[in-house]
């Protein structure tokens, strides 16, 4: 067994693993919030977090404050860090007291000590290259959270945008796929009027084109930083050129447009932001719920249903109901937007609580901020592969419901007028008849007619032509 090492604080000592990355503060952290949420910190925090300090490091060692062997122990395992290559250290729980205190002194003993590797020396070995004198030179928690936060975030939307755009694809080539297929279009779960399945599903892309862009402006919210704040906006116990420079290097590390805050002090104390994107996330999930929903009732029974579309199947639906195959993939994603839902109340309330100049609750943003937009891209994606890609119309049950329903009478009034057309829905549902039988009987039009006003180009048509003029 190798012999532990002992470390101090102002509350005390504690033993370590010799060989620990972490030190007295993150055991510490991890005592006290062990019994909370049982996740770890988003990795993409950590990742995010690597370039911060390697931007601050390297600020650092331009002004003299780091000499050249500590800066590039520090910068290599601040990269290590960035390449995901430190996750497991960092093992304080993601919801914790402090605004993230916890999570930034985890981070720094861990490339404090993956440094001091790097040199040669064991870890623990402060008086080389220290934790808080050396990583944390010239910043605070409540200035490095939030700008790795925003980092991480801006990451993760751009490919969460990426799949959502694959997902709006999809529709768009099922709407070219069924823009032939004539259906009932239903309003308050009742037949309505004519449509087409390609209009349908045209509908649900263009609302995922519209969350598309929403996300996309998000990056426009985040790209503001307050790094050099330090404890509360001021730049406290921060050289100036290292409150310039600082945000200059993060910019050249990340290649993202950030840009320190004007106002850090503003920037410092408030989490609005979060609750913006928040918001945008919550605008997609609720579209995810709505399409997925319809999904389900489009494809429901099949036999006894109204089975106008035929979802792929993925996996046997039930433990005694033979032959039974259920919409899995639009339920698991219902689920996962509603979690987004709910998480944007948490983010809500969390940044709303903020107290005077900061906001102790960060760490609850920045798990549930993460965890909507990582399950938002992973919703759209499995939407994408697992369903929408394999969805298939069924052309003659769609058929079926247009000949049996009077919603096909709407198509009708250009021809006949809306008297007669009602009066033959009226006997149509009377007397069980297809409405295509009653005018056809009645003399009001021909087959080749009828069949004209409810094909495809005239259910698709803009309004209609009368009336003359353009």
């Amino acid at each position: 067994m190798t012999a532990g090492r002992i470390e101090s604080d102002a509350l005390g000592t504690r033993e370590l693993p010799a060989e620990a990355l972490h030190g007295i503060h993150t055991a510490r952290a991890v005592e006290n919030f062990h019994l909370l949420s049982g996740r770890t910190v988003s990795p993409a925090l950590i990742h995010a977090y690597g370039l911060v300090k390697q931007a601050c490091a390297r600020t650092n060692h331009e002004l003299g404050f780091l000499d050249d062997d500590q800066a590039r122990a520090l910068e290599q395992a601040c990269g290590e860090m960035a390449a995901g290559g430190l996750d497991a250290h960092i093992v304080v729980d993601a919801l914790q007291g402090g605004a993230g205190t916890s999570t930034n002194m985890n981070v720094n003993e861990v490339l404090a000590n993956r440094a001091l590797q790097t040199l040669g020396k064991a870890p623990g070995d402060y008086e080389s290259l220290s934790p808080t004198e050396h990583v944390n030179l010239h910043q605070s928690t409540n200035d490095t959270y939030p700008t790795a936060l925003k980092i991480a975030a801006i990451g993760m939307l751009r490919r969460t945008e990426r799949d959502v755009v694959g997902l709006m694809e999809a529709f768009q080539a099922l709407e070219r796929g069924t823009a032939g297929v004539v259906k009932i279009g239903r309003t308050q779960m009742q037949d309505a009027v004519l449509t087409t399945l390609g209009r349908e599903m045209g509908a649900y892309a263009e609302a995922l084109g519209r969350d598309r862009w929403r996300i996309c402006k998000c990056e426009e919210r985040l790209r503001v930083v307050n790094l050099g704040g330090t404890a509360i906006g001021t730049g406290l116990g921060a050289p100036r050129r290292f409150i310039f420079r600082a945000v200059e290097h993060l910019r050249d590390l990340t290649g993202l447009g950030l840009a320190r805050a004007e106002n850090l002090v503003e920037a410092t104390q408030n989490a609005d932001v979060f609750v913006e994107v928040s918001g945008i996330l919550k605008a997609c999930a609720s579209n995810l719920v709505k399409i997925c929903a319809d999904l389900r009732l489009l494809s429901s029974g099949p036999d006894a249903g109204l089975g106008e579309i035929r979802l792929p199947a993925r996996q046997a639906g039930s433990s005694i109901m033979p032959g039974k195959v259920n919409p899995v993939i639009p339920e698991a994603v219902t689920q996962a937007a509603l979690v987004v839902c709910g998480n944007d109340v948490a983010i809500t309330q969390a940044c709303s609580m903020g107290s005077l100049e900061l906001n102790p609750f960060l760490p609850l943003v920045a798990d549930a901020l993460l965890a909507s937009i990582g399950l938002l891209g992973r919703a759209s994606r499995i939407l994408r592969e697992f369903c929408v890609s394999g969805i298939e119309p069924d052309e003659q049950r769609c058929r079926g419901h247009v000949d049996s329903s009077t919603a096909a009478a709407t198509a009708l009034i250009e021809a006949i007028g809306y008297d007669m057309a009602a009066d033959a829905a009226v006997e149509a549902r009377r007397t069980g008849a297809d409405l295509r039988d009653v005018v056809v009987g009645r003399g009001l039009i021909d087959v080749e007619v009828y069949e004209q006003l409810i094909a495809p180009d005239r259910v698709n048509r803009l309004g209609s032509e009368r009336g003359g003029g353009q």
